[in-house]
């Protein structure tokens, strides 16, 4: 379980952590039998401690891949935190029914996560199929892969039925340089008006700690879609060690993005529109 150094100064008011996970207690919500890791518990008075710290108002908990498509954990930790300031996004396959994507939606989910960098989740086949199916509620689908599957699936995903989240700043490793065609096939993908992207960058560190080679992509992101891009802090970081702190990491996105108003929007305004605060 991570915690964290108080930034330099606290996020301002409504902002979002669009990306963390809760793990846990184990007794209620064990893990799936096909997971790849094994995190320690990261519970949710363990996540409100760490907001408080950061300033964070808003949160939306994502189903990490060890959890399988047993949304339970994620469906309590949002009952816990509250309707008014939480949501989730799921994992699911062809065999959810739509009377339980509504049920869930009441329950504050607003997307569906494919993991095709770690696995464990909804198979790659199945985005079109479930797009459509989700479409009608106004969830959108969210993506973690690495920088070459996302080059490759770009043009699939551009084309979906509904809007499109990129985890991680798209997995395009920051030494590769923002001129490399797997980093300009993130910015067509934005350039379609269909996708957005979460600024949590320290995965596509290069250098490692404490995470700043980042900045560049961070930047050229904002830039190309600033109505369209969504911060957060990836708490608990798992299979991360050493372990990030969101202070640092807010400290570093505002270092990067000197703008006041263009920081609101990415910490505060566009997720209030994409999750529906």
């Amino acid at each position: 379980m991570s915690t964290t150094r108080a930034p330099r100064q606290k996020a301002p008011p409504g902002t979002c952590d669009s990306h963390f996970h809760i793990f846990g207690p184990y007794d209620r919500f064990p893990l799936s039998d096909s997971r790849r890791y094994d995190p320690p518990a990261a519970l949710v008075p363990d996540y409100l401690a760490m907001a408080e710290t950061v300033g964070i108002e808003r949160m939306v908990v994502v189903q990490a891949s060890v959890s399988g498509t047993d949304n339970a954990v994620t469906l309590d930790a949002v009952r816990q935190f509250g309707l008014h300031r939480a949501r989730g996004v799921a994992v699911v396959d062809a065999a959810f029914s739509d009377a339980a994507f509504k049920t869930m939606h009441d329950q504050g989910i607003r997307g569906i996560r494919f993991n095709i960098a770690t696995g464990g989740g909804t198979p790659e086949e199945q985005l079109a199929g479930i797009a459509r199916r989700i479409a009608p509620l106004g969830w959108h689908i969210q993506v973690y892969a690495d920088g070459d599957k996302l080059e490759e699936i770009a043009p699939v995903l551009a084309k979906l039925p509904v809007q499109v989240v990129i985890d991680h700043c798209g997995g395009v490793m920051s030494d590769l340089g923002t001129g490399h065609s797997q980093f300009q096939a993130l910015l067509r993908l934005l350039d379609s008006g269909n996708a957005w992207v979460k600024v949590c960058s320290y995965r596509v560190s290069s250098k490692g700690q404490p995470w700043d080679d980042t900045g560049a992509n961070v930047r050229a992101l904002v830039a190309a879609a600033p109505e369209r891009c969504v911060w957060g802090t990836d708490w608990p970081h798992p299979q991360m060690d050493p372990c990030p702190e969101a202070g640092l990491q807010l400290d570093l996105f505002r270092d990067w993005i000197t703008d006041t108003a263009t920081r609101q929007r990415v910490l505060v305004d566009n997720a209030a529109k994409l999750y529906g605060f």
